[in-house]
């Protein structure tokens, strides 16, 4: 592993820096049942789920890349994305082949304990932390052998609240592609800042070779070039506010920078080839904690200029429960909702630019497992409130992921007392990033 003979010491003193990731129902049955909040009134978002279920076959995105492994060839989007728009949004940079299903992946990680050191990592989270299931944003990616399939299966490694390893899993027919980062949760948020790719993908790989599943014949193969590097950039207001044994640890700059720093890649993809399964072992795994908001943040949406700020105050509730059934079928749900205080300011001087407004926020993702069906599901619901008030508006997100069926997806913003309707892009950075 890369950095091995440094990892001890570096990061010790970079986590005490920061110290001072039955009957089953489908995604679309769980919202139906779920989306009757009453605040809603006449902004219902039903109009808008029901807008995503008006499926249809998304077409295939461009740059799909061929992956070979001995005679077997696969064509591959090298990237996932946050929707069908084709439009990367993290790089796919491991590749699992064999015995290769994403609930015998889960099931390898979640068996190994967090003992690491054989290979250089100290005692400390999350370097010696053992996997669980994971909250983030559903995600999509795409293969010629299954079309648009979604990241039904997310794990994490380390502390959500804090830094981890965070691995998507995506069934594309008879191979697993994921995409692994290692992120921070930036402070007074519920948005995490990947850091770097390659740590990341490196982490994994030791965790397969001490899982002991690897064909001992052909264990990995490397897939050079397989996406951009380096990929995406890390803000410079977040990399400045990083200790320097983290900035060291992901190879950036030491110093202080006025400019957004590169986030660490090679652009290669690894095939990892598994001869053995671990037992997948039928159980409930619950999450459910508060995050408190507190921060200047960019108005997410009905925006009059990039200095329309604002400070947002208030807890955020988070709650995730995974369940593998005895017969086999994965399946999640979680939901986040929050009542916030969203205060507009001027950025460079912090002062009041307006009356005070109430932030509403509701999240609910899903997903579904089993041997033959894969799909996944999210909503989103923020606004400003009240409706009556200068700056208010309000924003939907729906996306629907189906591999035995058409997908969805749709999203719009209403701004002002008017509702003005626009369809457009998600807003980056959900509650569950």
């Amino acid at each position: 592993m890369k950095h091995r003979h440094t990892l001890t010491i570096v990061l010790i003193l970079m986590v005490a820096a920061l110290v001072g990731c039955e009957t089953h129902k489908s995604p679309t049955e769980v919202f139906i049942e779920d989306n009757d909040s009453p605040w809603w009134g006449d902004q219902s978002p039903f109009f808008t789920f029901a807008a995503a279920r008006r499926m249809k076959d998304f077409p295939a995105p461009s740059g799909v890349n061929t992956i070979t492994f001995g005679t077997a060839m696969w064509n591959v989007w090298p990237y996932t994305g946050t929707n069908f728009s084709a439009t990367p949004q993290d790089p796919i940079n491991l590749i699992f082949v064999g015995a290769a299903d994403p609930l015998d992946i889960r099931a390898a990680l979640l068996e190994l304990d967090g003992d690491r050191s054989a290979f250089g990592m100290p005692p400390v989270a999350p370097f010696n932390s053992v996997w669980d299931d994971a909250i983030g944003d559903v995600q999509t990616a795409y293969s010629e052998q299954s079309g648009w399939t979604a990241s039904a299966i997310q794990l994490e490694c380390g502390d959500h609240q804090q830094l981890r390893f965070h691995l998507r899993l995506f069934r594309a027919g008879d191979i697993t592609i994921a995409n692994v980062h290692f992120e921070v949760l930036i402070p007074g948020t519920t948005t995490h800042q990947v850091l770097n790719w390659e740590l990341a993908e490196q982490f994994v790989i030791v965790d397969f070779i001490r899982s002991g599943l690897l064909d001992s014949s052909i264990p990995m193969v490397p897939v050079p070039g397989f996406n951009d590097s380096p990929f995406r950039e890390i803000p410079s207001v977040v990399y400045n506010g990083l200790p320097v044994e983290l900035r060291s640890l992901i190879g950036g700059p030491i110093s202080d920078v006025s400019e957004d720093v590169p986030i660490g890649t090679d652009g290669n993809a690894m095939i990892l080839n598994l001869a053995g399964k671990a037992p997948r072992i039928a159980e409930t795994r619950t999450q459910s904690f508060v995050i408190e908001f507190n921060q200047a943040v960019p108005k997410p949406f009905c925006a009059d200029g990039p200095l329309d700020f604002l400070y947002v105050t208030g807890p955020v509730s988070l709650e995730q429960v995974s369940t593998l059934s005895e017969d086999g079928v994965y399946g999640t749900h979680f939901s986040a909702s929050a009542e916030l205080t969203a205060q507009p300011i001027n950025p460079l001087t912090g002062e009041p630019t307006g009356d005070e407004l109430s932030a509403v926020i509701t999240e609910k993702h899903n997903s579904y497992l089993s041997s033959r069906k894969s799909s996944a599901s999210s909503f989103k619901h923020q606004a400003l409130l009240p409706i009556s008030a200068d700056g208010s508006g309000q924003f939907f997100e729906s996306l629907t992921v189906n591999s035995n069926g058409p997908d969805g997806f749709t999203s719009e913003t209403r701004c002002g007392a008017g509702g003005v309707s626009s369809a457009g892009p998600a807003v980056k950075g959900g509650v569950g990033m």
